[in-house]
């Protein structure tokens, strides 16, 4: 059976999950506390760079969450889950890339203000809101008449950017400017995969707790 090692709240570790779950696999989940326990000799052995997720498939170890979905989708290729259109590929592409190598590291100064933490440099929040936004607008011009990016079924540019996209609110950025893709995110977060994996408030209160004695922690310049 696969095994996901995971941690609930992680959009990298989430993306993943949902995959098997819009797949209909048979998994196992493994939760990783990343207290610690990701540097443990056990968890070293199965990705040696301390990362989740890894997936093991029948001894098997695949690390990095983009490689996780390729493999499953060229392993457990029904449901479909990428056009195999030249164009809409690469908008697939494009939007998982985006999503991985933009918009996640732009929105990391709005952790905070996600789980109401107060915020130590305004500034810097200002200017993570402007890199989302620069996404957003990417991302609304790529949308088309189909209800997903580049088809009418889901794809891994949904499962990539469906866990990033509808956080964004708490962060304070609107997604009202971008009517297309509200509607798309209204779409995801109504699915049974999304719902089944969407953060518990106990977990969202550990991770709270987390990033608040971090802050504590953290000098001021």
């Amino acid at each position: 059976m696969l095994k996901l090692y995971h941690e609930p709240i992680s959009p990298n570790s989430r993306r993943v999950w949902i995959t098997l779950l819009e797949k209909e696999l048979e998994f196992e989940l493994v939760e990783v506390k990343l207290d610690g326990a990701q540097f443990q000799p056990e968890f070293l052995a199965l990705n040696p760079f301390h990362h989740i997720p890894v997936l093991v498939d029948d001894g098997f170890n695949i690390v990095e969450s983009l490689a996780i979905l390729d493999y499953l989708e060229k392993k457990y290729p029904k449901p479909a889950m990428l056009p195999t259109d030249a164009k809409d590929l690469a908008i697939a592409r494009m939007v998982q890339l985006v999503s991985v190598n933009e918009l996640l590291p732009a929105t990391v100064p709005l952790f905070p203000v996600m789980l109401g933490l107060p915020v130590a440099n305004p500034e810097k929040i200002e200017q993570a809101k402007q890199k989302a936004s620069t996404v957003l607008k990417f991302f609304e011009n790529l949308l088309d008449e189909r209800p997903y990016f580049g088809s009418q079924s889901l794809t891994l540019a949904e499962v990539v950017a469906g866990t990033i996209v509808p956080w964004l609110p708490r962060g304070g950025v609107s997604l009202s400017d971008y009517p297309k893709l509200s509607a798309w995110c209204d779409r995801l977060i109504a699915r049974p995969a999304w719902q089944t994996t969407e953060a518990t408030p106990e977990v969202i209160e550990a991770l709270k707790s987390r990033m608040a004695a971090t802050m504590a922690q953290t000098p001021t310049a």
